[in-house]
C-alpha cells in the first residue's frame, strides 16, 4: 500500500542518515590517522641521543671515597646502585682489573640509587657508614655478593664479616643520616651532568666505557697508561 511504501521510505532515509552519521565519524579517525606521522619527528627529538663515548666529562671526586692512590694515572668511576643485580655482576670484574694495576688505578663509586629499588638507598647509607670505619669498599663488595640480605639484618650480618664494630655502624646511620642524604643526592644531580642513563654506568678517566670483563677493563686501562706514556 501507499502507506507502507512511505513507512519504508521514512525507514529507509533513518538507515541513510545513519550511514551518513557514522562515514564522517570514519572519515574523522582517518583524518587523525593520517595526520599523526607529522608528529613522529617530535617523538624522534625526544629519544635520547647515541652514547659519544670519546666525550670526556669531568667527574669531581667530592666526598666519595677513592679506592687505591688518589693520583694514579687512571681513574675509574662506577655510578652503581646496590640492589641493581647489574650492578653486582660487572662488579667484580672491575675489582679484578684493578689488582693487575697497583698504584696505576684508582676506583671511586658514585651512588645512583633507582626509584623502582627501595633498598638502594639505604644500602648505600650503609656502606657510607662503614666508611667511617675505614671500611667503605669492603662493605661495597659485601653488600653487592648478597643483595638479598639489604635489610637490617643483613647489614649487621655483613658489618660481623668485615669486622666492624655494629653498634657504631647502626648509631652513625642513625646520627648521621641527612650527611649521607646530601653525599646521596649529590652524587644523583651529577649523574644527571654526566649522562648516566642507567646502572651500572662505568667511566675511565672521565670516558664512558662498554668494557665489562676483564680483559676488556684491562685493555681500556693500557690503552689510557699508554696515553701517559706508560706512567
Amino acid at each position: 500500500s501507499i502507506k507502507n511504501s512511505l513507512a519504508s521510505g521514512a525507514g529507509n532515509n533513518q538507515v541513510m542518515d545513519r550511514l551518513t552519521v557514522i562515514e564522517r565519524r570514519l572519515k574523522n579517525i582517518e583524518d587523525k590517522m593520517t595526520a599523526a606521522p607529522a608528529g613522529e619527528p617530535t617523538a624522534k627529538q625526544q629519544m635520547p641521543p647515541s652514547e659519544d663515548y670519546n666525550k670526556f666529562y669531568n667527574i669531581e671526586v667530592g666526598k666519595s671515597y677513592v679506592k687505591g692512590k688518589k693520583d694514579a694515572p687512571v681513574t675509574i668511576v662506577a655510578f652503581t646502585d646496590i640492589q641493581c643485580p647489574f650492578c653486582a655482576r660487572f662488579h667484580t670484574p672491575f675489582q679484578e682489573a684493578l689488582k693487575a694495576y697497583p698504584g696505576k688505578v684508582n676506583f671511586i663509586v658514585k651512588n645512583y640509587p633507582l626509584p623502582f629499588h627501595p633498598a638502594a638507598k639505604p644500602a648505600a647509607k650503609v656502606a657510607l657508614a662503614a666508611g667511617e670505619q675505614g671500611k667503605y669498599f669492603e662493605m661495597i663488595d659485601a653488600l653487592l655478593e648478597s643483595q638479598q640480605m639489604l635489610n637490617d639484618d643483613g647489614y649487621k650480618e655483613a658489618a660481623k664479616k668485615i669486622g666492624l664494630n655494629v653498634n657504631k655502624l647502626m648509631k652513625d646511620l642513625k646520627d648521621k643520616d641527612a650527611e649521607y642524604e646530601e653525599i646521596l643526592n649529590k652524587d644523583t644531580q651529577l649523574s644527571s651532568s654526566v649522562d648516566v642513563r642507567g646502572t651500572p654506568t662505568f667511566f675511565i678517566n672521565g670516558k664512558k666505557t662498554m668494557a665489562r670483563d676483564v680483559e676488556s677493563i684491562k685493555a681500556a686501562i693500557e690503552k689510557e697508561l699508554a696515553a701517559k706514556g706508560g706512567k
